[in-house]
């Protein structure tokens, strides 16, 4: 029977100690005492050496999925004779660790600021394998870029072109561009998500993009490679993908020159399982079906197929990730609802939106199991919520525990590998938790947390003492 506070996608478990294949990293799994373990090693042996909150990555997880992109790319383009490349989201989440893991994997990084070009770098990217995006890079960001050799930047718009001129002129190089096109689809996501549509901040219309590229191949240190789209995050369907992918054929057979070689990136931003209702389509058939209809319509154009790249997007790290919080105070709340009173369960956690701002953003939805027991008990409709003064500070909006969840209990939340830890903030005066990694029975410190007295030591205020 549902839950009348419910919403209509969940389902109550049979089982609510059970971990659905889809949402949960490839290795986690609960051993016969009931504790969760991932990448071999127990959740209570990493509580009790991190604490909570804590950021917990699958290593061996993130890298499969990395490969098995760029795998699923590479097959697909060289079925039609064409190089097919993939880039990270670093957007989504990047370390040292993750750096070395991403080249290990043959993939690039598409990096949106200095600071996520800064850690690629540091960590062994080669530049010419970074892309730099963004609506609005600085000159100083540009000239970090440039002397570092990035293999493309991203134009979004002329007065960059402008710019890029410039500094490749002072280095005295040849600066690759490619010029970010608004397709004007409308992705199937949230508003927020949607990066495509025509009354927001990216690219260029195909119009003016193709007058850009004109001007671009006058620009003594330019050399323009491409045309670069991007329509939204966490989508599911093809149709916006196909759909955008034709208007870029459409823009790529109005600027190719004869005997020219140029790519097409047509972005990604697929979806991914945060519930057992979310059901993304295979990647390897997705990323098929978007070659094949490039293939179909450049041969029906009778013009040559361009070399294609993709940018993923959460799909490699987002699975791979989990968070655990410790309960702090349970709390059922009576909620009157017409003539009907039904209880919902709060359960607060010692995070929040200062570690997962999406529910707060984007109204996610979450997964959550108890990680450090199972429990006969039979199942409670649950909110997980955080310990800030927000009403809205939600963890996960709506989930079954078994009802006996209590203080002292570990939470796990699934796929929290993905704009997590790269969204966190220090709002109410909160450290942001450390990030591990696990694998083949071990863990590995890869972001240290932040201690109260590590933010206050930015106040100059505090520092320099009252007087």
């Amino acid at each position: 029977m549902s839950h009348s506070l419910a919403p209509a996608w969940l389902v109550s478990p049979a089982d609510p100690n059970a971990l659905h294949s889809g949402i949960w990293p490839a290795s986690m799994h609960r051993a016969d005492d009931g504790i969760l373990e991932v990448g071999g090693v127990p959740v209570t042996d990493l509580v009790e050496e991190y604490g909570t909150p804590l950021y917990v990555f699958d290593q061996d997880d993130l890298v499969a999925r990395a490969r098995s992109v760029q795998r699923a790319v590479t097959d697909a383009c060289d079925a039609h004779g064409i190089t097919g490349s993939v880039y990270y989201a670093s957007k989504s989440f990047i370390s040292g660790h993750v750096v070395s893991w991403i080249n290990s994997a043959g993939l690039g990084f598409d990096v949106a600021s200095g600071g996520e070009m800064a850690i690629a770098l540091a960590g062994g990217a080669e530049p010419g394998h970074l892309e730099f995006q963004g609506n609005n890079k600085s000159v100083a960001e540009l000239e970090q870029a440039i002397a570092a050799g990035v293999g493309c930047i991203v134009i979004d718009a002329p007065i960059e072109a402008e710019r890029i001129q410039e500094c490749a002129r002072t280095h005295d190089v040849r600066q690759k561009v490619m010029v970010r096109v608004n397709t004007g689809v409308h992705a199937d996501t949230h508003d927020y998500l949607a990066t495509a549509r025509e009354d927001q901040k990216f690219g260029l219309s195909p119009d003016e993009a193709i007058n850009l590229v004109a001007s671009l191949r006058e620009a003594s240190h330019l050399d323009f490679v491409g045309l670069h789209s991007h329509i939204g995050s966490q989508i599911f369907r093809t149709e916006g993908f196909l759909e955008a992918a034709t208007r870029m054929v459409d823009a790529y057979q109005r600027v190719l020159l004869e005997g020219e070689s140029l790519t097409l990136n047509l972005g990604g931003g697929f979806g991914i399982a945060y519930t057992e209702a979310d059901q993304p389509m295979d990647v390897g058939d997705l990323l098929s079906a978007i070659v094949d209809h490039v293939a179909d319509l450049t041969s029906a154009r009778g013009i040559p197929m361009p070399d294609l790249a993709f940018e993923p997007g959460r799909i490699i790290s987002g699975p791979a990730g989990v968070t655990l919080y410790s309960v702090g105070v349970t709390k059922p709340v009576e909620v009157h609802n017409g003539d009907d009173v039904a209880t919902r369960l709060y359960v607060s956690v010692d995070g929040g939106m200062s570690d997962n701002a999406r529910p707060a953003l984007y109204g996610a939805h979450y997964s959550t199991r108890l990680a450090t027991r199972a429990s006969n008990a039979a199942p409670a409709l649950v909110r997980v919520v955080g310990k800030h003064c927000e009403s809205g500070d939600i963890v996960v909006n709506a989930d079954y525990l078994p009802g006996d969840v209590h203080p002292g209990d570990v939470l796990a939340v699934a796929a929290t590998g993905a704009y997590c830890y790269s969204l966190a903030s220090n709002y109410n005066v909160v450290g942001r938790p450390p990030v591990v990694a696990v694998s083949g029975g071990t863990s590995t410190l890869m972001v240290a947390g932040e201690t109260v007295s590590d933010v206050l030591s930015r106040d100059q205020g505090l520092s320099r003492g009252q007087g």
